[in-house]
């Protein structure tokens, strides 16, 4: 057992010794042309006797492990419980003798830093940059002795343990090495990253440079220069003001001192000296393989690296074939669906889509190079994504313009449609919309009968040539039409009607309580639901249990019928789950948990529809809305009558609205039959996972949705799966969960981000995209789990997107804010239906409202106001 290693004997296989702030220090010392200070590391077996010899800390750390991390209180004296415990107790002999050792080897007499260096630390998945203790100047040994179980006891500081709650570490599992370091005393010292830390552009370096040591600049006690370099060149600096810096004292440990005058604005780096950091940073990026986080000093005009760390903030830039520049466009933007994704679920939706998809950070990205490299392609394209959501639109156009893709006079050959040519004309008939409906049901049910009797690769097999059959669905002509019918009616009513009656938004009324939304009519059935069960009590007072305690879904409907009038409850559940049951948060991953497997989903909004609206409710809202478009309607005529050619306007107007109104809900109608088919596959894959795990190929069922659809099926062919390969994509997993995905990235790595240019808005406005007509005021309720939303009625909906699932939260709230959206993304189509003001596409719009304020919603004109302070 080994209690000290020497930096020249660690790399980056030792991170369960060292840590993984100890791991990247043993690389450093053996890079060329790194010049790295001196030092050792105290291993994790150390931390490990130490702790073994304090039982106390066990029942602490248990205690830990039961909390949540929104117990602030309960995890702040936990943890200072076990830094007590830990900086009390005797650090054993053979510790103490080793680390004296190794100190007196060094010097005794110099001055070190002592640095914490946690096995979960600087990983290449997650950094916990920041989480635990660095002491400067620490001077004789006793010191260090001191100093190390002070780091020791900082793998409990409130805010690791929160971290380590919030991300899924289990504290018994990580471990606590401690660096030692002759130190260096810096004439400058800071920060670089190997790529923009704002942008995410990997083609630039970023430096950020203060006098003294580099704590100043970690604390935020001065401002540092900053510096960008790319291909060997400073192309922009920033050289602050900077009145203090922490230096040595010559008692031991650091001080604040005043810089003089003209030293404060002096620049801390030559642009020679900042190149040549630049360029020793890409070498050590290159050694690690990935952008890096490096701490430098300057001392004696030789730069002494104290630390690199990977970024792991950095979104990854997708595959491609070439090294050329490319354009990626983000799907979840466009589909509303932003969360990381599984293996499984990123595999089936690919086979899904006709367009060609890249996988980055669990998301997929549409690469769009060579049709913005086509000039007869670009304009287009540009248009309608920018239509569809303006940031998008004017991204891509920042993008065009500074050139960064090669014009070519060729056709796109990227596998899109050209910009598609327009549908042939249809009539407007209602049976149309009804015959696509009845054959997207009879095939549905042929796959359930089908699949029914299929195991192993013939089951593979089936689902393959299933999906193939629901791609022709999807994309059948005749419902091209129909869709294509209702977005054009639905333009020339928004672009007629504000040229003849200057109304921008007449189709927002228009189109409300229109038939076969199959999504609206999944809000209002669910007050029906309430309906059957608001007269029964003690269903309500169970609902009510199940809300504040939780019950495991898989006993929740067993359970109801246990009290009185629960049988009713329970079969007018069921019967909304036959129906909606393969719906639930982010369905277009089909390793989502649907509502049929977890119908405790829909507890609280059902108590929310109990509370907030009087039987019948939903009957009423329809009629409303219906009436609401046929007053609509009237007036539009009437007014359209009054006017030169009025007749002739009047009758197109007409037609064109009986024809939005004819074809307008089917819009919704193919995302619904597509997730229920992947619900039919989901259930058939789980018992294929299932005989995998009686098999002992499997440790658990949903080992599968961290498998792709061709490994899935080499696993069932080979009956034999990676247990390593199971864990890294788990791990994957989690990490890309933490990551914000952009809607453009290009192949540098550069998250271009568009912007509103507009100058009509009130002063302080959040601008957004205006998706459904009206103004409101309101309560701002911000939510990020549709499963914690408590809402009242008045209240609006702030959120970063919203999906199907999101639907019968629309029945109680007065209006819609979201991060993400378009014109006919779900939020704007049902705010419309529902007569909703809402405003989508709103940046950083849960950020930016708190919840509880008072907010204004112009969902006209395309802004919110924030009014006042949380109520």
């Amino acid at each position: 057992m080994g209690y000290v290693l020497g930096f020249d004997e660690i790399d980056r296989t030792d991170i369960a010794q060292v840590g993984g702030k100890g791991a990247n220090l043993g690389e450093l010392a053996r890079l060329a042309g790194t010049q790295v200070p001196e030092g050792f590391c105290v291993t994790t077996d150390a931390f490990r006797r130490v702790i073994a010899e304090t039982p106390r800390v066990h029942a602490l750390i248990d205690r830990l492990a039961g909390l949540d991390d929104n117990d602030r209180e309960q995890i702040s004296t936990s943890s200072a419980e076990i830094r007590r415990a830990i900086e009390e107790c005797t650090i054993p002999d053979e510790v103490t003798a080793a680390i004296a050792c190794a100190h007196a080897a060094l010097g005794e007499r110099d001055a070190y830093a002592v640095r914490s260096s946690a096995t979960a630390e600087d990983l290449p998945n997650a950094s916990f940059a920041g989480q635990q203790d660095t002491y400067l100047n620490v001077i004789g040994a006793q010191e260090i002795l001191e100093h190390i179980s002070r780091c020791w006891a900082s793998l409990f500081t409130e805010r690791s343990v929160t971290y380590r709650i919030r991300n899924g570490f289990d504290h018994r599992t990580i471990h606590m090495a401690v660096i030692v370091q002759r130190i260096a005393f810096p004439q400058a010292s800071g920060i670089l990253f190997t790529a923009d830390p704002v942008t995410s552009d990997r083609t630039v370096v970023s430096i950020d440079a203060g006098f003294g040591f580099g704590e100043a600049l970690v604390s935020g006690l001065v401002n540092p220069d900053v510096y960008t370099v790319r291909d060997g060149d400073v192309t922009d600096r920033t050289v602050a003001r900077k009145e203090l810096a922490v230096e040595a004292d010559p008692a031991g440990g650091t001080k604040i001192r005043t810089l003089e005058p003209e030293q404060q604005t002096r620049p801390v780096l030559t642009d020679e000296q900042a190149v040549r950091l630049a360029q020793l940073g890409r070498d050590i990026e290159t050694h690690f393989g990935r952008p890096q986080d490096i701490e430098w000093c300057l001392a004696d005009n030789e730069f002494r690296i104290v630390q690199s760390r990977p970024i792991t903030t950095l979104f990854p830039i997708p595959e491609a074939a070439d090294d050329t520049h490319r354009v990626y466009v983000s799907v979840g933007h466009q589909q509303m669906m932003t969360d990381a994704m599984k293996p499984l679920g990123l595999s089936v939706w690919q086979m899904t889509s006709t367009a060609p998809m890249r996988n980055a950070g669990g998301r997929l990205f549409v690469d769009v190079t060579e049709r913005l490299a086509s000039p007869a392609a670009s304009e287009g394209l540009v248009a309608a994504l920018g239509s569809s959501e303006p940031l998008v639109g004017d991204a891509l156009r920042t993008i065009v313009e500074r050139g960064f893709v090669r014009t070519l006079p060729d056709a796109p050959s990227d596998g899109i449609p050209a910009a598609a040519a327009p549908p042939v004309p249809i009539e407007t008939d209602d049976t149309l919309v009804t015959e696509l409906i009845a054959d997207t049901e009879a095939s549905t049910s042929a796959l359930v009968r089908g699949i029914r009797s299929r195991t192993g690769l013939a089951l593979l097999d089936f689902i393959d040539a299933d999906i193939h059959k629901l791609r022709r669905i999807l994309f059948a002509p005749k419902s091209y039409q129909a869709i294509m019918a209702s977005l054009d009616g639905a333009t020339w009513l928004r672009d007629n009607l504000d040229e003849w009656l200057g109304e921008k938004n007449a189709i927002d009324a228009l189109t409300q309580s229109v038939p076969h939304n199959i999504t609206s009519e999944m809000g209002l059935e669910l007050l029906d639901v309430a309906d059957v069960i608001r007269p029964h009590p003690e269903v309500v007072a169970f609902l009510r249990r199940v809300e504040d305690t939780g019950i495991d879904d898989a006993h929740f409907l067993d359970a109801l019928v246990t009290v009185p009038g629960g049988q009713e409850a329970r079969d007018a559940i069921d019967s909304y789950l036959d129906k909606y049951g393969m719906r639930c948060v982010g369905e277009i991953d089909i390793t989502r948990p649907r509502w049929r497997e977890n119908p405790t989903a829909l507890v609280p909004t059902l108590l929310g529809n109990i509370t907030n609206f009087e039987p019948g409710a939903a009957r009423r809202r329809f009629d409303d809305g219906l009436r609401a478009a046929q007053q609509k309607e009237h007036e539009v005529l009437e007014r359209l009558h009054a006017l030169p050619d009025g007749a002739r306007k009047a009758g197109e107007t007409k037609a064109m609205i009986d024809r939005v109104r004819t074809f307008a809900g089917y819009r919704e109608y193919p995302k619904y039959g597509m997730v229920s088919r992947y619900f039919v596959y989901k259930q058939a894959l789980l018992g294929e996972a299932e005989r995998l795990v009686q098999a002992g190929v499997l440790r658990r069922a949903d080992d599968i949705f961290y498998l792709r659809f061709d490994e899935l099926r080499e696993v069932v062919r080979t009956q034999h799966a990676s247990a390593e390969l199971l864990r890294e994509r788990e791990e994957e997993f989690r990490a890309f969960r933490t990551l914000t995905p952009p809607r453009v990235l290009t192949s540098d790595g550069e998250i271009v981000t568009g912007v509103y240019r507009r100058e009509d808005l009130p002063t302080g406005a959040l601008p957004g995209l205006a998706v459904s007509t009206g103004v409101v005021e309101g309560r701002a309720r911000v939510v990020s789990d549709i499963g914690q939303a408590d809402l009242e009625a008045g209240d609006i909906l702030v959120t970063a997107y919203t999906d199907p699932s999101w639907t019968p939260l629309f029945v109680t709230i007065a209006g819609l804010v979201t991060e993400v959206g378009g014109l006919m993304t779900h939020g704007a189509v049902i705010a419309r239906e529902y007569g909703l003001p809402a405003v989508v596409a709103v940046p950083d719009a849960t950020a930016s409202i708190r919840d509880g304020q008072r907010i204004r919603v112009n969902g006209t004109d395309g802004y919110v106001e924030i009014l006042s302070d949380p109520m």
